[in-house]
């Protein structure tokens, strides 16, 4: 029963740390790259759906990126969610393809996207830290229903906090890593 709990709360974890990645990959660096459309979403059909799943989307070269549906009705819809997205990107429609020419960053754009990275990097320590505490919970709720002994609780205490520490300094990296990548010219 601890080891499941130990499990589902390192799992919760991993989760947390995928999602920070999924979020970084969508911030602009100044080089292209698909990642940056995952947050995209267009309506298809009365449905909303990422771009990725109705086009195909290529990277030519370092400062440009294709976007080709699969549907061209569908290059209005794509266009304007790109326009009105955060990204600060100006597609470029030629009827069939949708070109994203990404400009460099200034100085104070770049400054700003490490605010947000920051940002983001804070919200995942924060649930990291969250599912930490749901499992202290679980374990203070069975030492309260005698199911575990005093001992046994403070010893899965210190390792839930080793892996909270570990899942913590994980963050720490991701952000550094893109920190010095948005800074980097």
């Amino acid at each position: 029963m601890l080891d499941e709990l130990y499990k589902k709360t390192e799992d919760h974890m991993k989760k947390t740390l995928e999602l920070l990645g999924q979020e970084l990959a969508g911030i602009r660096t100044g080089k292209a790259s698909p990642g940056l459309l995952d947050s995209i979403k267009v309506n298809y059909y009365g449905q909303m759906v990422p771009v990725k799943q109705v086009a195909n989307i290529a990277v030519p070269d370092h400062r440009m990126i294709t976007i080709q549906p699969w549907d061209r009705t569908l290059i209005v819809e794509i266009e304007k969610a790109i326009r009105i997205s955060e990204l600060g990107l100006n597609p470029q429609n030629d009827g069939g393809v949708i070109r994203l020419p990404i400009p460099l960053l200034t100085e104070e754009r770049r400054k700003d996207l490490v605010k947000i990275v920051k940002r983001i990097g804070e919200d995942s320590r924060v649930a990291v830290r969250n599912v930490r505490r749901d499992a202290n919970e679980k374990l203070k709720k069975l030492e309260k229903d005698h199911e575990l002994s005093e001992d046994d609780t403070r010893g899965k205490h210190d390792a839930i906090q080793k892996l909270t520490d570990s899942y913590v300094h994980r963050v720490d990296e991701a952000v550094a890593a893109k920190e010095k990548e948005i800074m980097e010219i």
